[in-house]
């Protein structure tokens, strides 16, 4: 009799009970690799392993009617294994105190961490750094845009091809890459600061009506700060970089390592985490722009700066030490996770216990299949031709659409519709914003792990909770409130002037700015700055600020002889708005954020769930590109060019060229917006329900758990070995 010779591999470590439970198995019930190239060896498999009755009695764990030389350790040897499960640590130095981060618990700790770390820097600090930036380096809105699509630029080109080396690599270390990349990108950001040197107060912009031209001439300059839309533009490649791996091979990574019906929990949570790092940033930022941009330079210099405070327009910030903050706390994160091991302590038995959800398509692999570069294109296309997959990625593409575009203009939506300031509705956004979608992440995820939804049922949790979230959608028609009165815009000045126009007799020698604007009020009419409400005199010490002597404001016949003499009174600021829809706007919009999130993680759980284990990670890299190109990158652009369109004044600089817009239709504006949200939201709900219907779930014989496709196949091939020692014997 011949000795019976396995399959040898030296790093194979045993990492579950459960494959010598399959080796003992009836073969009717060994996996067969769902990416077979061969359907007629698929086929003729199972009766070739049938021959051999004994085996089909054995019990586990061991075979006894197998000849007496088949040992254990060689059935061991004759299963190969990916799992390659270990302690928490570097080489042969494994601490006893890390093996307690050994967990999924452990990973997800660090994973949130990585990804607050991530969202602080770049939907926070680099948000609210922008016109900060735009002033310090002179660079118009359009340079400062493309520093903020180069993040999305960045994950487009690499998302797909790291997902997919990334998929059967070490992603813990992928991870530590992310960190060391997210790192360096915000270190790299803060560079100008350091090498433009110190910043340099211009004059003091007089604001009130003088009869002396305080306006320059036209001119176009160009200055060498520009040259720093460089640094910045790489300093978002690198963080786009970094972001990569952690939005595809970490949630995989979650996902492998934690039970089905426990896996939407985490990954919930992971992007609930990744929403509260903006609101975080947004705190952090703006506490550190209410110091002085050059922070030792008034201790220095003394006089010269203590006058400059934040009410001052040549006021700038200390917009980059958030950035270096960020760049220590995300390279801290290296260290704990380049010691995780490729696979966390009972992986193996967990992905025995799944059982395979992938629709069944036409799109098939060997088991060798995504090793090298040759197979990605084949690899996109296997995944292209998943209906159900491409259905539920333009699904989130469109969902996403709306989410940025709302998360980049819902501020300035509520500061021209109920008459705030920009800080203040840039607070009440985010305070609806961040706690909303956080808690529908985790509420989504929580709901699909405690009911232990399948993929078909977390796909129609989804549609219902978009159902829901396009039917409150409405409320913008609403919850709005018409523009109140402005001179030369909604009304003229006092029956003088033109609509249209901010010039009127009583302004025509003040020698106005149309390029600064400061609203003030008087008498319940708004104005475009005190020096087009005619104003010469002003009091600063008072907050607001208040304006005496303003020519074009008019005169109450109720008032005192003590307000007499002082001349007529304007108060800074906007007026305060008669509308009293904000807070059932507010606790509305609160409502239709939380559902929409609840369909994030359903959504992101049933992507991995429809299409093949092994092609989890590209399958979020294809999402994710799809995510951005078609959602958060045309969002901002689509929303900013539909609210441009309802525009009433704009700023026209000395040189007549158009820039920002001050005053918008508010009743067109909230209409426009509900136009936008309704269509991306019947397409998100059209999309969805399509992948609801085309969904074909394995046939119930063969919808058995899986290990992985390479130990699957493994296993058929040492039955076969197996079959032809008993032969022997």
């Amino acid at each position: 009799m011949k000795s019976a010779k396995g399959i040898e591999n030296l790093a194979f470590v045993p990492s579950s009970p459960d494959i010598l439970r399959r080796l003992s198995a009836s073969p009717s019930q060994i996996e067969v690799s769902a990416f077979s190239s061969d359907p007629q060896k698929e086929n003729s498999q199972p009766q070739e392993l049938q021959k051999p009755q004994e085996l089909q009695k054995s019990p586990e764990p061991s075979l006894p009617s197998a000849p007496p030389n088949v040992s254990v350790e060689q059935l061991r040897s004759l299963s190969l294994s990916e799992f390659e499960e270990g302690p928490c640590g570097w080489r042969n130095f494994h601490p006893q105190c890390l093996q307690r981060f050994n967990t999924p618990q452990g990973f997800l700790l660090h994973y949130c961490l990585l990804a607050v770390t991530q969202g602080i820097v770049v939907n926070g600090l680099v948000n609210i750094s922008i016109s900060t930036i735009e002033k310090r380096y002179e660079m118009k809105s359009s340079l400062t845009g493309l520093i903020s699509s180069s993040y999305d630029i960045s994950f487009c080109l690499l998302s797909l091809f790291v997902s997919f080396f990334g998929e059967r690599g070490h992603k813990p270390r992928w991870l530590a890459f992310a960190a060391f990349m997210i790192g360096l990108g915000a270190l790299v950001f803060s560079l100008p600061q350091f090498f433009s040197g110190k910043y340099k107060l211009g004059s003091l912009f007089e604001d009130t009506c003088v009869t002396a031209s305080n306006s320059t001439s036209c001119t176009s300059s160009t200055s060498s700060l520009s040259n720093y839309l460089y640094v910045f533009i790489l300093g978002q490649l690198l963080l786009g970089a970094g972001g990569t791996p952690l939005y595809t091979l970490g949630t995989a990574f979650l996902d492998d390592s934690v039970p089905t019906h426990k896996s939407s929990l985490y990954i919930g949570t992971g992007y609930a985490m990744s929403i509260l790092g903006p609101a975080i940033g947004y705190v952090l930022g703006g506490q550190l722009l209410t110091m002085y941009i050059d922070v030792a330079v008034g201790e220095r210099q003394g006089s010269i700066y203590t006058d400059v405070t934040e009410d001052d327009p040549r006021w700038l910030g200390a917009w980059w030490i958030g950035f270096l903050l960020s760049w220590i706390f995300a390279w801290s994160l290296i260290i704990p996770f380049s010691c995780f091991p490729k696979h966390l302590p009972g992986t193996a038995d967990i992905q025995a216990g799944k059982t395979s959800q992938a629709h069944q398509s036409n799109g098939n692999a060997d088991a060798k299949f995504g090793k090298s570069i040759k197979d990605f294109p084949a690899a996109l296309k296997n995944l292209m031709k998943n209906a159900v997959f491409m259905c539920l990625v333009l699904s989130t593409s469109s969902e996403a659409l709306i989410t940025t575009g709302f998360a980049t203009f819902l501020p300035k939506f509520i500061e021209n519709q109920f008459g705030l300031t920009s800080s203040f509705a840039a607070t009440l956004g985010g305070a609806v914003l961040i706690p909303g979608a956080a808690l529908g992440q985790i509420l989504g995820g929580f709901l699909v792990s405690k009911f232990k939804m399948t993929c078909k049922n977390a796909m129609k949790f989804a549609l219902f909770t978009s159902g829901v979230a396009f039917t409150l959608s409405f409320v913008f028609i609403y919850a709005n409130c018409e523009n109140e009165p402005f001179a030369g815009v909604s009304e003229s000045y006092n029956g003088t002037g033109e609509l249209g126009s901010l010039i009127a007799p009583c302004n025509a020698n003040c020698n106005c700015l149309r390029s600064y604007y400061y609203p003030v009020c008087g008498d319940g009419v708004q104005y475009f700055s005190p020096c087009f409400a005619g104003c010469s005199n002003a009091i600063s010490h008072r907050k607001p600020k208040v304006y005496y002597n303003c020519s074009c404001i008019e005169r109450k016949t109720e008032i005192t002889s003590t307000a007499e003499t002082l001349g007529f009174e304007a108060k800074a600021g906007k007026c305060e708005t008669h509308c009293a829809n904000l807070p059932i706007f507010l606790c509305i919009f609160f409502i239709i954020i939380i559902f929409t999130f609840m369909a994030g993680t359903p959504i992101t759980v049933s992507i991995l769930r429809c299409v093949n284990h092994r092609q989890r990670s590209l399958a979020l890299g294809i999402q994710f590109m799809f995510l951005r190109l078609l959602g958060t990158i045309p969002g901002p652009i689509i929303f900013g060019f539909t609210i441009d369109s309802t525009c009433i004044l704009w700023d026209i600089n000395d040189c007549g060229i158009k820039g920002a817009c001050w005053i918008y239709d508010n009743i067109k504006m909230a209409h426009m917006l509900v136009a936008i949200s309704v269509t991306c939201k019947v397409i998100t709900m059209f999309f969805n329900g399509f992948a609801i219907f085309l969904y074909r779930p394995p046939p119930p014989a063969t919808d058995v758990s899986f290990h992985n496709e390479n130990s699957v196949v493994t296993n058929v091939l040492a039955e076969e070995d197996l079959n032809k020692v008993v032969k022997e014997g």
